[in-house]
């Protein structure tokens, strides 16, 4: 072999950079594919640019990824870390979605691309099945490396990166690559018995012998550049072309046999790489003869792995969605790009109408003039799809045209699916997917749609239950909270509650804050064991026992040790914390008493913040005769008295002491007397968590100045 080298990327663009910088990174990393994501900015979607060493179709179903995806790429960057798996059975426990849609044995490792402007993206890489299972220093040293190259590159440039639709592909050998000129090879294979054939990453046939086309059944010139499972009938089964993928995602050998009419069986060996796969393909001698009877009728095919894999990772997606907002972000952002379409209506069916719940791709204008059209109407199909209970598909305006004249002045789609929602025969609604273009269904399209349809009616169904119980949980959380805190001379007030974020629980939760005459006034946090409606019951009652001690001028442990001995008669399973502050602005000092609650912080100055050493008592509900201990502490003007609820200072793998005290050098390090400010400086944190575990309370108290009296 002998030859030049061959520049395939030209380095004077960003978009070209960023190409041989990937194919670079999968060759010294020694990875056989990548992948770079770019984040999209304002929205934070993650879109794939480059892909080396796979096609494009089996990254499809993670072209455009929503920050919060259960996916590594998007932890990786989330997290601000290297993500590694090192095996399948990882990735199945880990990441369970992307595992159903690539069950082939690899390792991946996904890391954050973050610049010295701003964070740029993601990066992927993986390897075949046959390297160990961790990573060594040298290998997540050069890992990191290369992550950081792509962000030096970004950062160095004075042109924005394309992110386009389509996904751009670069092989592995884009900077350079030996020119094929010696036929010395081909000669080589020629005299050989058995065949050769070579498939390129995207699974067509580059080349292959004159024997390899002898044992297919057909001649070269019909098999060049088709994939083999396409141009030959009795290869067409979705086990040949899972062969295929599980080669080149594994980058291991892989054999099978295969029988061609009539009666012939081959044996067929791939052999991947970076490039493609070479086939050997040699006769089987002696393999059983089971030839289906003259006239049996061959069974319908099947449709293409790559879309089986794709419904399968759909169907997972569709099963984790929660809310109806969920449900329309799904398929607007995973289904129409799987099935190249470019608007979504989704309705549900409602008192005989269709009420739009969500939309994507059309003018408000029209998304209005199709809202709650009737069931029987025939401006559309979508109530006659509904009724019958099967999908319709229309090609193109004059198609739809013929049935339904009317349907094709309501907007400016050329081509549309009307999917039945339809659960145990119970009309749930109706799920249109539109294109700007004409476009014929085929019939793997239609029997992948027509399944889908079945799984977004049970997703839409379940959704919407759910955000009626949100809706409805809502608004008892708010009705145990105060509509509006009172104003106060001398004290400026600030409170923030932040539910936790797991499904249709209603927090425990509760503060209030008092006015008891001119100069004084009383603030109360707590939070009440569990998370249920009989909680919220309970928090109630703790709130109004509270209530009524404070404003009959009861003192501060005389408040708790009351509403302990109340809370203890209505014979209640659930503990319950309590801090209590009595505030005398006139002699600028606050009077506190805990019931086993989380210690407050002040904050006397700027510069200046603390933990407040208080005495706690005992919960309520432990101990009838309970005492709880006060301390009374000086609250000048200016000074800051912060009070909380335990799920913000408390974590799974934290230590609670240290959080508090971190909690306080925040408090200190801001200079903003603004306590509204103040409290959304603590809560930043915790509001960046896609999740927290438990509900998070924050109440601030600002000293201003001496009230009139």
């Amino acid at each position: 072999m002998s030859g030049i080298d061959e520049p395939l990327l030209s380095r004077g663009s960003l978009d070209d950079a960023l190409g041989a910088a990937l194919a670079d990174t999968v060759r010294g990393t020694g990875a056989s594919a990548g992948g770079l994501y770019l984040s999209e900015g304002t929205t934070g979607f993650l879109r794939l640019v480059w892909l080396c060493g796979l096609p494009a179709e089996f990254f499809e179903p993670w072209q455009r990824l929503a920050p919060a995806s259960p996916l590594p790429v998007a932890d990786a960057v989330r997290g601000g870390r290297l993500v590694w798996i090192g095996g399948h059975d990882e990735m199945a426990r880990h990441y369970p979605r992307a595992a159903a849609v690539l069950p082939y044995p690899f390792a991946l490792a996904a890391l954050p691309v973050t610049g010295m402007r701003r964070p740029w993206g993601g990066l992927v890489l993986m390897w075949p099945a046959d390297r160990p299972r961790r990573l060594t220093a040298r290998e997540r040293h050069n890992i990191t490396t290369g992550a950081r190259r792509f962000a030096r590159i970004l950062d160095d440039s004075d042109e924005p990166p394309t992110l386009s639709d389509r996904t751009r592909i670069v092989p592995p050998n884009a900077v350079t690559r030996p020119a094929q000129t010696d036929l010395a090879a081909s000669d080589y294979v020629e005299r050989l018995p058995e065949g050769a054939v070579s498939l390129d990453l995207e699974g067509r046939i580059t080349f292959l012998s004159t024997a390899a086309a002898r044992l297919l059944g057909r001649g070269a010139e019909r098999l060049l550049g088709t994939r083999p499972w396409e141009a030959l009938r009795w290869l067409d089964d979705p086990v040949y072309e899972d062969h295929y993928r599980t080669a080149l995602v594994s980058r291991s050998p892989v054999a099978f046999t295969a029988r061609r009419p009539p009666g012939q069986w081959l044996v067929f060996e791939l052999y991947p790489d970076t490039s493609g796969i070479s086939v050997r393909v040699a006769p089987r001698a002696g393999h059983p003869m089971d030839d289906p009877a003259p006239g049996t009728a061959r069974r319908p095919a099947p449709a293409p792995t790559g879309r089986l894999y794709q419904l399968v990772h759909l169907a997972a997606a569709l099963t984790e969605t929660v809310t109806v907002r969920d449900l329309v972000e799904l398929i607007a952002h995973q289904i129409l790009p799987a099935f190249q379409a470019q608007g979504l209506v989704l309705s549900a069916a409602d008192a005989g109408r269709l009420t739009i719940t969500g939309h994507h791709g059309y003018d408000p204008d029209v998304v209005e003039r199709l809202d709650a059209l009737s069931l029987d109407t025939d401006l559309t199909p979508a109530g006659d799809t509904l009724a019958a209970g099967a999908p319709a598909f229309f090609a193109d305006r004059a198609e739809i045209a013929a049935r339904y004249p009317k349907a094709p002045l309501l907007s400016d789609k050329e081509a549309w699916a009307f999917l039945p929602l339809v659960i145990s025969g119970r009309p749930v609604g109706c799920c249109v997917l539109s294109y700007d273009r004409p476009h014929t269904f085929g019939a793997d399209e239609r029997a992948v749609l027509t399944s889908l349809a079945g799984l977004i009616a049970q997703a839409l169904d379940r959704a919407r239950l759910y955000d009626t119980q949100h809706r409805l949980v809502g608004e008892l959380q708010r009705a145990l909270l105060p509509r509006a805190l009172p104003a106060l001379p001398g004290l400026d007030v600030a409170a923030r509650y932040l539910p936790a974020g797991h499904g249709l629980d209603v927090g425990g939760d509760f503060y209030d804050v008092l006015r008891l005459d001119d100069t004084t006034a009383a603030a109360v946090i707590g939070d009440v064991e569990g998370h249920s409606v009989t909680a919220a019951a309970f928090t109630g009652q703790v709130r109004t026992a509270l209530h009524a001690h404070a404003t009959a001028g009861a003192a501060p442990d005389e408040v708790l040790a009351r509403t302990n001995r109340l809370l203890s008669d209505l014979d209640s399973d659930l503990l319950v914390s309590c801090l209590y502050a009595h505030i005398d602005l006139a002699r600028h000092q606050v009077t506190l008493s805990s019931a086993g609650h989380v210690p407050p912080l002040l904050r006397h100055a700027p510069g200046r913040a603390g933990v407040l050493d208080v005495e706690p008592g005992p919960l309520f509900g432990i101990d009838l005769g309970a005492r709880y201990p006060v301390t009374t502490v000086d609250l000048p003007p200016g000074a800051v008295l912060a009070l909380y609820t335990d799920g913000l200072v408390e974590a799974p793998g934290t230590d609670a002491t240290r959080t508090t005290r971190g909690l306080a050098e925040s408090l200190a390090a801001a200079d903003d007397p603004d306590p509204q400010r103040l409290a959304d400086r603590l809560l930043h944190p915790a509001r960046r968590q896609a999740q927290q575990a438990d509900d998070i309370t924050v109440l601030l108290l600002r000293a201003t100045r001496t009230p009139p009296v």
